[in-house]
C-alpha cells in the first residue's frame, strides 16, 4: 500500500493506493483516483518557473509547461530554462521553449510584458 496526498485540487485528499491492483481509496473525486494510479505508474507534473526578459520594465517572465511532463524530467526542464532570454513584448501563451526536452510539451509565457 502507498499513502499519498492528492495534489490535483486544494482538498488534499489522503489516498491509499494498492500497489498491485492500483485500487485507490480516500479520493473524493475521479481525478484523485486517476492521480493515485498515475503517481505509482507514471508520475507527471506541470513545471512553473521564470525566465529572463530584455527590453521590459519587469526583468523576469513567469512561464509554465503547457501540459504535464514526466516527473523525472523536471530538473532537465528547469535546466533548459536557465539560458532562455526573451525580448519584449511578450504575450501570454507565447511559446518560450517548444517540445522542451523532447517531451512533446511546450513551455509558454504566463504574463504580458510590453516593451519598455
Amino acid at each position: 500500500m502507498a499513502n499519498l496526498i492528492c495534489i490535483v485540487c486544494p482538498k488534499g485528499c489522503h489516498l491509499t493506493v494498492d500497489e498491485e491492483t492500483l485500487a485507490v481509496k480516500g479520493n473524493s473525486c475521479p481525478r484523485g483516483a486517476e492521480y493515485g494510479k498515475n503517481e505509482l505508474t507514471h508520475p507527471v507534473r506541470v513545471v512553473t518557473s521564470t525566465v529572463r526578459v530584455e527590453d521590459a520594465f519587469i526583468r523576469r517572465c513567469p512561464v509554465k509547461t503547457k501540459g504535464s511532463v514526466p516527473k523525472e524530467k523536471m530538473f532537465d526542464v528547469m535546466a533548459a530554462l536557465d539560458d532562455v532570454c526573451l525580448h519584449a513584448p511578450v504575450h501570454v501563451g507565447d511559446v518560450v521553449v517548444p517540445d522542451v526536452c523532447g517531451t512533446g510539451i511546450d513551455v509558454v509565457a504566463a504574463r504580458e510584458l510590453p516593451k519598455e
